[in-house]
């Protein structure tokens, strides 16, 4: 299970520009202390923007729509596009029969998720950005395994209607990519350069900070 949501205090030097449950499990891998925020931006794609684009975009807004309020916080930003054929984004499905559609979309193809992070931190001036490509390629799948595999885990909430954490990975051929955190929501490896960058790395005392 997810922690429980940090307590926001207006003096946090951490926060969190999402609600989502996975990103916040991810990032208390990193630290014990950090608050959590709804950015309130709006996700629609603009006319024309790629998914890479718009996970980018959508990143860097939601960390300054944050940091907005709290210029002496280093805010974190994530968002994730998934596509298949490099144009059109694959959102979350919803519901049982968007996923099953998702799935056999899938089915022998490779799916390409783009999580975009950014970190922003008004008070210095501080702003660092990334975007990490991840490959996933799935098997040729039959509509009956489909099925099961929705039956019993139900991934309505995540794009591509796979959980690779979970049972999903038994859905897949490979997964190629620099960072397997990325595929989750929020790639750790390369936060964990931009925190030791901003001066909060993990691995500092906590009176180094």
């Amino acid at each position: 299970p997810a922690p429980a949501l940090p307590v926001t205090s207006p003096t946090a030097s951490l926060i969190l520009a999402s609600t989502s449950p996975y990103r916040r499990e991810l990032l208390a891998r990193l630290s014990s202390k950090f608050d959590v925020q709804s950015p309130g931006v709006d996700e629609t794609p603009h006319p024309g923007e790629t998914p890479a684009g718009t996970a980018q975009r959508l990143a860097l807004e939601k960390a300054l729509a944050v940091a907005a309020h709290h210029p002496r916080a280093l805010v974190i930003g994530s968002d994730q596009a998934a596509t298949i054929d490099g144009v059109h984004a694959i959102g979350k499905p919803g519901d049982h029969a968007s996923a099953r559609e998702q799935l056999r979309a899938a089915s022998g193809r490779t799916m390409h998720f783009y999580t975009a992070l950014a970190t922003v931190r008004t008070a210095d001036g501080f702003r660092a950005c990334a975007l990490v490509e991840t490959r996933v390629r799935f098997r040729r799948l039959d509509d009956d395994e489909i099925e099961r595999y929705l039956q019993r885990e139900r991934p309505y909430d995540v794009a591509g209607s796979a959980k690779a954490e979970g049972l999903g990975i038994v859905l897949l051929e490979a997964i190629e990519g620099d960072d397997p955190t990325a595929l989750i929501g929020l790639p750790l490896i390369a936060l964990g350069r931009m925190l030791r960058d901003a001066g909060l790395s993990p691995l500092a005392d906590p009176g180094e900070r």
